[in-house]
């Protein structure tokens, strides 16, 4: 009992150290605060935000103000029968007068009157406020508007997700460069050893001078791998800095708390409903679903409903710029346009949208095959790198012993330099071997958390 206690207690601990490793949380959270595709997402999902903010101002009222003053000469003129109109009625009072009255003053003769259609030295000068009373383009507008903010912000989360485990599986590599790195310098140091005791056997005359060519040749042999490993170290740490928007040549902190994962069973089903739940992917396609629907609405509203708006003037208008009462005035008009026939073209709108929001969910049933068999495959994956991770660990005992074993009768005159090197061979080989796939199976766990928007 007491061993199986211990025993959960060192996977809870092996667990808490993977989930709880401070160095690569603080690379995490730098590259999340200074990655320039995560910066272009965040401005992408802030466009969509200002989008939202002027579909809404679309609900408030217009006010702006307008002025405008007119010279005008010349052009088409309108005749005004003046004249033909009042000349005789002012013969007939002139003929009552002379009755009646004849020492009353006589009403003169007047002359048609003839005026330019265009006016001059006029002036409007307003202030106009529109109104929309009752448009269904502006409301189903802003709720098409309002769903796409949460597909911007969906796809952000996505590409932070891609990014964590990019951060990860990059840091995985520099760990594994440097750890090769570790290795084949411990075994340059072993072949220098033997270097000398090889020498020390020809300077005795216990060898030949051959052992000494043979441990040259594997000394500038393990010298290439580093040389070559060197190259690989310094990409893996470019790579990793470029991720996180740093100079490609900083300096990165080895953390000594990383720990496989524990070997916890791990149901398929459950790990695909979390996956479902949770990966932004499938927000992102409701998203756009909710999106069409409100497209679909627009289309219809346009297709079937009136535009009802107020529009009102308040100002000055008249001759010469000036601002008085009499110029002064007020309007309030009601507009209405409701399109009754375009050739079927708004219902051809309508079966649009339709059609576009069927490609959307065919996708969003296909997203969700594609994550169930992302789903699969990692976890399988990741559970075949544990089992060839346990099997190069056993594999880097039994090479240890066997050249330990090896070494020591070498060293005493009773294995020859072939024996030694194939020993030592094996044994710099499983360590690169099981340094490998030590951190294949870290990122293959990475991978698996990464499919079900877990980093």
């Amino acid at each position: 009992m007491k061993t199986k206690v211990l025993f959960l207690i060192m996977v809870s601990a092996c667990t808490l150290a993977r989930a709880q490793s401070p160095v690569l949380d603080a690379y995490i959270q730098q590259g999340l605060k200074d990655n320039l595709q995560l910066q272009q997402e965040q401005l992408n999902y802030e466009r969509s935000m200002e989008n939202l903010a002027q579909a809404k101002a679309l609900f408030l009222p217009y006010i702006g103000a307008n002025a405008s003053y007119q010279i005008a000469d010349g052009g088409r003129k309108i005749s005004i029968p003046v004249g033909d109109l009042v000349n005789p009625v002012y013969a007939n009072l002139n003929q009552i007068n002379s009755v009646l009255n004849p020492a009353a003053p006589q009403y003169p003769m007047i002359s048609n009157q003839t005026t330019n259609f265009l006016a001059t030295n006029f002036h409007d000068t307003k202030v106009r406020v529109i109104q929309p009373l009752f448009n269904p383009e502006i409301y189903f507008n802003y709720k098409a508007q309002k769903e796409l903010t949460t597909v911007q912000q969906a796809q952000k989360k996505a590409y932070e997700n891609q990014l964590k485990y990019e951060i990860t599986s990059a840091y995985y590599q520099y760990l594994q460069t440097d750890q090769a790195l570790r290795i084949l310098n411990n075994t340059h140091t072993l072949l220098r050893e033997l270097l000398k005791i090889n020498q020390s056997f020809v300077a005795n005359a216990k060898a030949t001078k051959d052992v000494v060519l043979n441990a040259e040749y594997e000394l500038n042999k393990t010298e290439q791998q580093i040389a070559d490993n060197e190259k690989n170290h310094q990409v893996a740490q470019s790579y990793f800095n470029f991720l996180l928007n740093r100079e490609l040549n900083a300096s990165i902190i080895r953390d000594s708390t990383l720990a496989v994962p524990a070997n916890e069973q791990q149901n398929i089903s459950s790990l695909t409903n979390t996956a479902l739940q949770q990966r932004q992917e499938i927000q992102q396609l409701q998203g756009g679903l909710r999106a069409g629907q409100q497209a679909i609405g627009l289309s219809k509203g346009n297709a079937f409903l009136p535009k009802i708006n107020a529009v009102g003037d308040i100002g000055y208008q008249g001759f010469e710029y000036k601002f008085n009462s009499d110029q002064q005035y007020w309007l309030v008009q009601f507009g209405l346009t409701w399109d009754i026939f375009k050739g079927g073209e708004k219902r051809a709108r309508t079966q649009q949208a339709r059609i576009d929001y069927q490609v959307t969910e065919n996708k969003m049933a296909q997203l969700k095959k594609q994550i169930e068999l992302q789903v699969i495959q990692a976890h399988y994956e990741m559970e075949a790198a544990r089992q060839t991770f346990k099997a190069s660990q056993s594999g880097v005992k039994s090479a240890e012993r066997s050249f330990q074993i090896i070494r020591a009768k070498y060293n005493e005159g009773q294995a020859i330099l072939l024996e030694y090197l194939d020993a030592q061979n094996k044994y710099t080989i499983a360590q690169l071997t099981n340094s490998i796939n030590q951190y294949e199976l870290l990122r293959k766990a990475a991978a698996l958390q990464k499919t079900i928007n877990n980093l």
